[in-house]
């Protein structure tokens, strides 16, 4: 796609029946990626080290220290390739095309192996039923350029609003990124308090949720849920939230899933798909903080309010 080319509305249709062969490929492709991001970075609380970034041109890993240079990888889907870029200057692109993972894995070797890398992972994705490993994999290749484009494009639109809902909070909260392993976009807030243990939980869900957390995102259909939407949960759930009514009409709780969801067909179609998405959020936001008895006079401010208010005049006058 050249600069000049017409570009997508701003949030396009993502029906997930069209596209989710490309969408399960190209989970366990980001898985593959994402398994590097996780062998080079240091441990970080709640694994804030392992997503992957929207980027300008579509999902990186950002830099990550290799010895004593810097990698980053990042899937471009303007012009359907994988990039490789080392601190040397050297890089390396394939190209993004249908293919086996079992193929996408042997090519992302080489092209590691050709920059002088030998980074080992874990070869079998995970946070999945039936987890096949990378290299006997040939029942996910497909690849729809258009599809991942407009993937692309959503989390982009998604990631500028979470943005700006995040600006509302003070407290300890995430960056907004993505998740290889569950194939979502999320933010997540944090009251400051523990959480009980998880019954039965296995030490990465132990440590993900180990304080008492309200998560929001989106994810394109994946899970079971068989189309796009965004999502809000909180940890530990009040009793009372399934009750809940929140904004707007048709947002609810969904008792199956055990969280608030918001259809993105429903959103797309709202008169102002970017306020009805905010109301979502902090409405959502709102009813699991307030149940959970979080000290939200301390913890929020109004979205998107830049500096502090007593910090606003000394900075407007430099």
């Amino acid at each position: 796609m050249r600069a000049t080319e017409p570009l997508l509305p701003r949030w396009p249709a993502l029906p997930w029946e069209e596209w989710h062969d490309t969408a399960n490929t190209l989970h366990m492709w980001t898985q593959i990626v994402g398994k590097i991001r996780l062998a080079l970075t240091p441990m970080q609380q709640h694994w804030w080290n392992v997503p992957l970034y929207v980027s300008a041109r579509g999902l990186t890993t950002s830099a990550m220290p290799v010895g004593a240079e810097y990698l980053d990888i990042e899937f471009d889907f303007v012009s359907h390739e994988l990039h490789f870029r080392v601190s040397t200057g050297a890089i390396r692109s394939t190209p993004l095309t249908a293919q086996s993972v079992r193929d996408f894995y042997a090519g992302f070797q080489e092209s590691l192996a050709a920059l002088g890398l030998n980074i080992p992972i874990h070869p079998v994705p995970v946070e999945i039923k039936n987890p096949i490993p990378f290299a006997e994999d040939t029942e996910h290749h497909s690849y729809d350029r258009e599809a991942a484009h407009r993937f692309w494009r959503v989390l982009m639109s998604a990631e500028r609003v979470l943005q700006k809902f995040s600006s509302g909070f003070v407290g300890k909260i995430s960056p907004v990124h993505f998740f290889w392993g569950s194939f979502d976009l999320a933010v997540s807030r944090f009251s400051g308090r523990p959480a009980p243990p998880r019954a039965g939980a296995d030490a990465i869900t132990q440590e993900a949720y180990s304080e008492e957390v309200i998560s929001a995102g989106f994810w394109p259909g994946n899970g079971g849920y068989g189309k796009p939407a965004f999502y809000s949960y909180t940890v530990p759930q009040p009793a009372a939230l399934p009750q809940t009514t929140i904004r707007p009409a048709a947002a609810g709780f969904n008792p199956q899933l055990g969280e608030f969801l918001f259809d993105y067909e429903a959103m797309r179609q709202e008169d102002d798909p970017d306020a009805a998405l905010m109301d979502f959020l902090q409405s959502s936001d709102e009813a699991g903080a307030s149940l959970s008895g979080w000290d939200r006079k301390a913890l929020e401010r109004p979205a998107g309010s830049r500096y502090a208010p007593s910090l606003r005049p000394k900075l407007q006058s430099r």
